[in-house]
């Protein structure tokens, strides 16, 4: 137990040196494992276990079937990227929102969780769609606030509803079912958008200078906006339609989606030879970073797990009398504290390994952890000091500064506050649909 608590601290003064977090988890991983091997387990060889581990865990990280899932969807994600389909969800947002009071932002939160649901990545749905959003909102006097609070805050769903690849790494470090934990982002994803817009509504009854009403577009031009979003709505219902009647795995369903998004991109005539190139080399960039914070953290959960940590921390956990919903609401607490100086992935890397034993142990279901632990990451990349999606917005547009961009993500951070105590107080909000899964 002294040597995980030591690993920990280790750990944090490689971050704060800013040491790439998976070499700073692989090498206090092979360090305290060596250590571990060596002096309380009376392993002469503790070093060479230790380094060959390192060896044994990437060829079996790199090999894992399960992990294919991450480029196949990063692959999806890009291709509609890079086709430009963002603009056309904006633009139908647009037309059936846009005549209300704050309607772009109403229109940018609603193109944000469409865009979500092929994308898989916070930070890029927030790159995407600051580009798309930003200069109509400014067109029509919106205040910066509430235009980069809408977008930050719509980001913020491309890592709940799925694809999700935060929630892939959740559903294979604690092996649970990943097709069950996309079904179940997808309530919560939706709540989310409903909470976000009413954080719109009541921005602009508070504030109606904020978010001007635009013009009413007709039906028909609300129609003809519906033909340039077909391709989306086709891709996400064939993979999560599939993956709902069991009609593939996710893995297969990662696969089908990429193709689909490859055919939409080819038949519309957006796919040239330079975009392929960059959906093609941006997938194999983000993949290997992704494999390489994995590596680190299997490394390093394998000296915890070897140190006894968890094991000591869920048997004092369930004996020390604590109602089961006190320690949730502790592990909340402890990961909103996190969120404020980590980032997401930094997070549930760290913590899941530790936590999902207690978790389990208490009786409670993975599939629901889970979720509640994606809701709080959410919340964290929109937090001050280190909230991810806001630093993004401001590269996108360096004349916001910071501080108007996290004012303005304040409204949609409370409305993550109670979508949170939701799904804490209603579990069937995130198992629902999972245990109708035949």
């Amino acid at each position: 137990m002294e040597a995980s608590l030591f690993g920990f601290a280790a750990l944090m003064v490689l971050i704060l040196a800013r040491v790439p977090l998976g070499i700073a988890m692989a090498i206090v991983g092979v360090v305290g494992f060596a250590l571990v091997q060596q002096f309380t387990y009376g392993n002469p060889n503790g070093w060479s276990s230790a380094l060959g581990m390192i060896s044994s865990t990437a060829f079996d990280t790199g090999m894992s079937y399960g992990l294919s899932i991450i480029p196949l969807f990063l692959l999806m994600g890009n291709l509609i990227t890079e086709s430009g389909m963002s603009k056309e969800l904006y633009r139908a947002a647009n037309a059936f929102l846009g005549h209300f009071r704050g309607g772009l932002a109403l229109a940018t939160v609603v193109s944000c969780g469409a865009f979500s649901a092929v994308c898989g990545s916070s930070m890029a749905t927030a790159a995407t769609m600051s580009k798309v959003a930003i200069p109509s909102m400014r067109e029509y006097k919106y205040a910066d606030s509430l235009a980069t609070g809408s977008i930050a805050a719509g980001a913020t769903l491309g890592i709940l509803i799925p694809p999700s690849v935060i929630l892939v790494i959740y559903g294979l470090m604690t092996e649970t079912d990943i097709g069950k934990l996309f079904i179940a982002g997808l309530l919560p994803g939706l709540l989310g958008i409903i909470l976000y817009m009413l954080a719109v509504a009541v921005t602009v009854r508070l504030k109606p200078e904020a978010g001007p009403a635009g013009p009413r577009s007709s039906w028909k031009e609300r129609l003809m906006s519906m033909k340039g979003v077909w391709g989306i709505n086709l891709i996400f219902i064939i993979v999560m339609g599939g993956i709902y009647f069991g009609v593939f795995t996710p893995t297969e369903a990662a696969g089908v989606g990429a193709a689909g998004a490859f055919l939409i991109s080819l038949f519309s005539g957006k796919l040239n030879f330079q975009m392929l190139q960059r959906s093609l080399v941006g997938a194999a960039r983000t993949t290997a970073m992704l494999f390489f914070l994995v590596i680190g953290a299997l490394i390093f959960s394998n000296f915890i797990n070897l140190s006894g940590m968890p094991i000591v921390v869920k048997d004092w956990v369930v004996d020390s009398g604590f109602s089961p919903f006190m320690v949730i609401l502790a592990l909340v607490g402890i990961y909103l504290l996190l969120g404020c100086v980590l980032e997401s992935m930094s997070m549930i890397l760290l913590t899941v390994p530790v936590f999902y034993p207690i978790v389990e142990a208490l009786g409670f279901d993975l599939i629901w952890f889970g979720i509640l632990v994606v809701v709080v990451t959410e919340i964290s990349l929109i937090t001050p000091p280190v909230g991810m999606n806001v630093f993004v917005l401001r590269s996108v547009v360096p004349d916001v500064s910071l501080a108007t961009i996290f004012r303005g993500v304040l409204p949609f951070w409370l409305a993550d506050i109670v979508r949170l105590a939701l799904v804490i107080a209603i579990p069937s909000l995130s198992l629902m649909l999972p245990n109708a899964i035949g």
